[in-house]
């Protein structure tokens, strides 16, 4: 199955909020209850919608997958693990329906996420991902970013990736 994303628009907010709940639902059944559990608001969801351009991906109609995109550092990011450069592009959330997860969803929204940067234009793709077998980290690596460090953000330890493009 091809994916496409979109700009997600104010609109989405509910389907957004869904996708959210049943990836937390997911992490929770998987590994408990952990900093990983949180809710979804439509104000934090609205927030999110003005801050960085969210991505989104629907497969007959049903929001199955959204990745956001900034270049806005994000608070849990110290940029002094990263590769200088001038213009990165920062992906601040990402998360596909667990019915279609492990089906090649994430990566086709990595690939594109990565043609959208390249358009940007940025030089870098940065983001964070919690260390523990609840985080993406495997993932990420397998779509090809490279670990610059690590660290711990409140109480969730985090793994800092980047891509040089």
């Amino acid at each position: 199955m091809r994916i496409k994303l979109q700009l997600a628009t104010p609109g989405d907010v509910a389907d957004l909020i869904a996708l959210h709940t049943s990836v937390v639902e997911r992490l929770r059944a998987d590994f408990g209850e952990g900093y990983w559990v949180t809710k979804a608001t439509e104000k934090g969801t609205l927030f999110t919608l003005r801050r960085a351009s969210v991505y989104i991906a629907r497969y007959r109609k049903k929001l199955i997958a959204h990745v956001n995109l900034t270049t806005r550092k994000p608070w849990a990011i110290d940029t002094k693990y990263f590769t200088p450069c001038r213009k990165p592009l920062y992906i601040i959330g990402m998360s596909v329906d667990p019915s279609f997860q492990r089906s090649g969803i994430g990566r086709q929204c990595i690939a594109e996420a990565i043609g959208i940067a390249k358009k940007w234009p940025a030089d870098a793709i940065r983001l964070d991902a919690w260390e523990e077998a609840v985080g993406a980290g495997a993932f990420y690596r397998k779509c090809g970013f490279r670990e610059v460090g690590r660290a711990t953000y409140r109480i969730a330890p985090l793994i800092y990736f980047e891509m040089l493009l």
